[in-house]
């Protein structure tokens, strides 16, 4: 049986993931504490101002596969469309107060950089 702390927990994660999905930013922006950091394999950012500014330009669409939650962590695997190509990453969220204070994310970026290269090629 799942404990109260748990299911608050996950709720917040997946409420977050939820409004990003629906492009809803304001609503994201209210599961996040100000001062949340996200540390990612192509880049970091402080403040979740710096993070939602990125995020409204991308307008990411997750796919999740698996939740796992321990404490205050959520640890999401889920798959993102990035540069024209699918991608399995894993996200662990720390959440502190109701609100998420920090965001790690994993993946093997070689197909991103692969797009992305190509893309700026067909430009040229």
């Amino acid at each position: 049986m799942e404990t109260k702390e748990k299911i608050d927990t996950k709720e917040v994660v997946l409420s977050l993931i939820n409004a990003l999905n629906n492009e809803d930013f304001t609503l994201a922006r209210s599961f996040v504490n100000d001062g949340m950091t996200f540390v990612g394999v192509l880049g970091s950012r402080d403040g979740a101002n710096a993070y939602f500014k990125d995020m409204e330009l991308m307008k990411l669409k997750y796919e999740l596969q698996k939740v796992f939650v321990e404490g205050n962590d959520v640890c999401l695997i889920y798959t993102l469309k990035m540069s024209g190509v699918n991608v399995t990453c894993c996200g662990l969220y720390e959440v502190q107060d109701g609100k998420v204070v920090s965001l790690k994310v994993i993946f093997d970026p070689r197909q991103v950089i692969e797009s992305t290269s190509r893309n700026n090629k067909n430009q040229n």
